[in-house]
């Protein structure tokens, strides 16, 4: 498979982030479109958030969303809030293809550290990135609702 013919697009308006809800549903299961694109659109504001999608043609694989961020542990760095791939599409190197195009970001904007956490259950998930991403596994990730 060739990747000459696939382009990656930041997403800007309201259209376009509705357009790739059905691909981040896969990942965001609790999301509905109303509240996708609100979240988005706040993101976008108060977080830097920015949202790429990767088309073959003109149909859109896969997407990738990440911001800067700051924290004590690793000073200004990157991080991947999203990064899924169409269920009909796995496997075609596109999440590779996205998450090197976050890699190059960074460098670009002079950040030195790309960060990013997996749900548990998503073992395919920790191999990509361990095995073919080259990421190190520093961390647990502790989460408390307040309801």
């Amino acid at each position: 498979m060739t990747m000459t013919s696939t382009m990656i697009k930041e997403l800007k308006t309201d259209g376009e982030i509705e357009s790739s809800f059905n691909i981040m549903k896969q990942l965001r299961t609790h999301l509905n479109l109303q509240s996708y694109v609100k979240l988005v659109a706040a993101a976008r504001k108060e977080n830097q958030y920015r949202i790429f999608a990767l088309y073959k043609k003109e149909e859109m694989l896969a997407l990738v969303g990440f911001m800067p961020m700051i924290t004590l542990y690793y000073g200004e760095y990157i991080w991947v809030c999203d990064l899924v791939t169409d269920d009909n599409n796995r496997s075609n190197g596109y999440g590779n293809v996205l998450l090197s195009y976050v890699h190059q970001w960074a460098k670009e904007n002079h950040y030195h550290t790309v960060a990013l956490s997996s749900g548990l259950a998503r073992t395919d998930a920790h191999r990509f990135y361990e095995e073919k991403m080259g990421y190190d596994k520093v961390s647990f990730v502790f989460k408390k609702d307040m309801e």
